[in-house]
């Protein structure tokens, strides 16, 4: 691709389309916007995982087609990332469709059952995540959420405001 020594070529190769495929994706996130790599949907996730995907297929390309798509593979996503978010802004249906409701797994200091069941939640891993939390008596905790994201928030404390569950589906 490079030049004719193979083992040289595959070193000047890797550091080249490895470099000018971060610096792609610089760009194209300059353009999109910063949520680009944020996790607040598991779209968002799914999306970041693709583009760490299309960078290390990037880094490997034979060929410069091979290259190109990776690359655009790169923008393609980060732009159906940008319009999914604009969508979901101006379109209640559109949000309810795309996005995870986050789901109460812990209220004041009880474990509710059927949300661990539910979401297939194992006790083990909430106890973890209120370690995580140092949380060190459970009638401490508020509210345990499992968030759209899939990452578990612990709130504790001695109150809590109502409006941080807005949202948060209850299942009986």
């Amino acid at each position: 691709m490079f030049i004719s020594s193979e083992p040289l070529d595959t070193i000047i190769r890797a550091l080249a389309l490895s470099s000018v495929a971060v610096f792609w994706i610089v760009i194209v996130v300059r353009i999109v916007g910063l949520r680009s790599f944020s996790k607040m949907t598991a779209f968002d996730f799914v999306v970041t995982v693709a583009i760490g995907s299309l960078l290390a297929g990037a880094s490997q390309s034979t060929s410069w087609t091979g290259f190109l798509q990776s690359t655009m593979g790169m923008a393609s996503l980060l732009g159906v990332q940008y319009a999914v978010s604009r969508l979901r802004r101006s379109s209640d249906r559109f949000e309810a469709v795309i996005q995870n409701s986050p789901v109460l797994l812990m209220r004041d200091g009880k474990i509710l059952d059927a949300a661990m069941q539910a979401t297939r939640v194992e006790e083990d891993d909430l106890i973890a995540k209120l370690r995580e939390a140092n949380v060190l008596d459970l009638s401490e905790v508020r509210a345990v959420v499992l968030e759209a994201t899939g990452d578990i928030s612990v709130l504790h404390g001695g109150k809590l405001q109502e409006r941080l569950l807005d949202g948060v589906r209850r299942i009986h």
